[in-house]
């Protein structure tokens, strides 16, 4: 059998044709312009020359003959690159231009084919042609200057590139998502990238939050307050390693060595200790972080601050005035953003008054001799030094007419009792016999003599209890001063530990919890309470003596205000296994209504480490349903119990949810009412859009 014979393709003319001879088509089918701009792509050809011919077809005269003027048909972004660089003179307007022929066919044809069969460079091959740059010795800013991207593209796609090898060949074969590559960059690791890898392509969940969580198991986060304390650069310093995020927009990162990253902790804290505790502090305690409450029955001594110089309140007043004149100037006359310069001058200038407003603190010798001082690390990673706290057992001898006093050496000194005789002479009695508890006489032989004893101490005491009720009625018809004399028992024990300075038996007791669950001393309800605390110790009176008379001056709304902080430190709504006590809870509901108490507006939410991973699965279901309706609780049924907690947390955001414990009675949590999915195929609007919140590996089986 004869074979078919087989035609032979002839390929299109190649040949160089000055610029000046061309023009560009305008049945050219590319008219959306997208990816490098014609002045990047007019530099790429000055340093690289045309790297890829001109399409073009002659151009037809009116006799129907061909002229020598050709059209461009495909490469119109090359021509107007090349006339780009003829205008700027750094082309000649007859320099030869490499161009492929085409006779026959139709125009458009040709142009629409030559960008269709055109395929893209795979993303692997670019990161590895960046690599070998970076191998032959080109830097990432020179890099970055030669294909028009800034250095951190640069940065990202060598880091892509330094992935396992193993993963890029699965990337390679599109059995790994771009974004499933970037969350293994966090990690330096092969083997343990690996290890990842096998352990999310064997499960379900193959998310990249996820491959990034199982990357940084047994790390501490760069956002963590250790590490801000520390700082990045000292951590590195001393060995250790951060797993960064080269694709995160929060730049955030991972500190490898959690055993390093506390030595260091340890270590700047001891330092800072150290120059405290020369300041003559009796003691210092030194953690990370202490409990809630660690405070609580100690005595604050309240130091002095340094008062401003006349340069210095001078120089305040003319910063105030500074400020209030860019207000008037920029926010009254014109609702635009601020200019840099003048925005960058508001905050210098807040940050100067701040200054002012941070003076140094001055506190008695005395009181430094037996007081000490805590050192910790605040929320944001800050150096926290809190000044001036007593221990009971430190505290110094009582004052004479206080509790635990000599009370006859009191009596001695400041009480003098004198005895006139029937003849109308005077004489000095022992004050402390006179008045003896056992009924011991002062002058057995004067007393028999004149016939006068003293008071017995059942005597004084019932003469007394007529008094007390007394006083009580009295007071009770007076509601001022017996307001006044409450508020004067409740600061005494909330700030003086002085509980029997009053007469009045009240006991203002301020119980920490037993147990503190993660961030209770970092809650917004607790930051208001310390801030109001501290603002009211500095504007009571050095000595309790002084208290009353101060508690006289104020006005009826402060006196009110620090009535119902005194108050409000004695609530105990806490439900101990232990202590059980049903009226306790009742009232606290009573209370909670009353003043409207809403968690969520005090800031409380449902997180993983609060709530979440400390409940059963049902229960976590239970939450989904009531706030987001069944149908999405049964998108997360079947996970396994952290990765549901997690999706759980990114659901409930911003619902409002509360678990019942600190729900209001009366207030209802802002949720969405329960849905019931619905048995249609085509799931619902409501779950449709609910859906939405979730990875694509949960959405994909609706």
């Amino acid at each position: 059998m004869a074979k078919a014979k087989v035609e032979k393709i002839t390929l299109s003319q190649a040949r160089d044709i000055p610029f000046d001879r061309l023009a560009l088509s305008s049945r050219n089918v590319r008219r959306v312009r997208a990816g490098v701009s014609i002045e990047e792509l007019a530099e790429d050809i000055a340093r690289r020359t045309l790297l890829q011919s001109l399409s073009v077809r002659a151009v037809i005269g009116e006799d129907g003959q061909p002229t020598d003027r050709y059209e461009v048909q495909a490469g119109g972004r090359r021509y107007r690159a090349l006339e780009l660089l003829v205008k700027q003179k750094r082309l000649a307007k007859n320099a030869p231009i490499p161009c492929i022929v085409r006779e026959d066919g139709i125009l458009e044809e040709d142009s629409l084919a030559e960008n269709c069969q055109r395929v893209s460079l795979h993303p692997l091959d670019q990161f590895r042609a960046f690599q070998s740059l970076k191998e032959q010795g080109l830097g990432e800013e020179e890099i970055a200057a030669r294909f028009f991207v800034t250095p951190q593209i640069v940065k990202q796609r060598l880091k892509l590139a330094s992935v396992s090898p193993r993963l890029l060949e699965v990337y390679a074969d599109d059995e790994m998502s771009l974004e499933q590559l970037m969350s293994f960059t966090i990690s330096d690791d092969h083997a343990r990238q690996e290890q990842v890898w096998e352990t999310v392509h064997r499960g379900y969940n193959k998310e990249p939050y996820y491959i990034r969580k199982l990357l940084t198991e047994n790390t501490v986060r760069a956002t963590d307050k250790r590490a801000r304390f520390v700082g990045l650069a000292a951590y590195e310093e001393a060995g250790g390693i951060v797993l960064r995020d080269l694709f995160s927009q929060d730049d955030e990162g991972w500190l490898q060595d959690v055993a390093l990253l506390e030595q260091l902790v340890t270590k700047k804290l001891a330092a800072e200790a150290e120059t405290i505790k020369a300041e003559g502090w009796k003691w210092i305690e030194v953690a990370p972080d202490f409990p809630y409450g660690h405070t609580a029955g100690l005595r604050r001594v309240m130091g002095e601050t340094e008062p401003l110089s006349d340069e210095e309140h001078a120089r305040r007043e003319a910063l105030r005035s500074e400020f209030e004149e860019i207000e008037q100037r920029y926010f009254q006359e014109s609702d635009e953003d601020l200019p840099e310069e003048v925005d960058r001058r508001l905050a210098e200038i807040e940050a100067q008054l701040d200054a002012f407003e941070e003076r140094p603190v001055r506190y008695d010798p005395d009181e430094i001799t037996r007081a000490g001082a805590f050192v910790s690390i605040d929320g944001d990673g800050r150096l926290k030094i809190e000044r001036g706290y007593v221990r009971p057992e430190d505290e110094a001898q009582a004052e004479p007419g206080s509790d635990g006093q000599d009370t006859d050496a009191f009596i001695r000194d400041h009480v003098e009792i004198v005895h006139v005789g029937r003849n109308g002479e005077t004489r000095q009695v022992d004050p402390t016999a006179a008045l003896s508890g056992n009924g011991a006489q002062a002058d057995d032989a004067e007393a028999e003599e004149d016939g006068i004893k003293p008071l017995s101490e059942r005597l004084v005491m019932e003469l007394t209890a007529h008094r007390t009720l007394a006083l009580r009625d009295a007071l009770a018809n007076d509601p001022d001063i017996a307001f006044l004399a409450a508020l004067h028992a409740l600061v005494l024990q909330t700030f003086w530990r002085y509980p029997t300075a009053s007469c009045l038996e009240l006991r203002a007791e301020s119980p920490m919890p037993t147990v503190q669950g993660p961030g209770l001393k970092e809650s917004q309800s607790a930051k208001a309470i310390d801030d109001r605390h501290a603002n009211w110790e500095k504007q009571l009176p050095d000595e309790p003596e002084l208290l009353w008379e101060f508690l006289c001056d104020f006005d009826h709304d402060s006196r009110m205000a620090l009535f119902a902080h005194c108050v409000s430190l004695t609530v105990n709504a806490v439900h101990e296994l232990w202590n059980r006590t049903q009226g306790r809870r009742r009232h606290a509901d009573q209370l909670a209504c009353a003043v409207s108490l809403d968690m969520t507006a005090a800031g409380w939410k449902p997180t993983v480490e609060n709530y979440l991973n400390r409940v059963p699965k049902a229960r976590i279901l239970e939450a989904i349903t009531e706030a987001k309706g069944a149908g999405m609780a049964d998108l997360i049924e079947g996970l396994k119990k952290s990765d549901m907690a997690e999706q759980a947390e990114r659901l409930l955001t911003g619902t409002g949810w509360l678990p019942e414990p600190l729900r209001t009675p009366g207030v209802e949590p802002v949720v969405v009412t329960d849905e019931p999915r619905s048995p249609e195929p085509d799931a619902s609007p409501s779950e449709s859009s609910a859906a939405a919140e979730l990875p694509a590996f949960l959405t994909a089986a609706v």
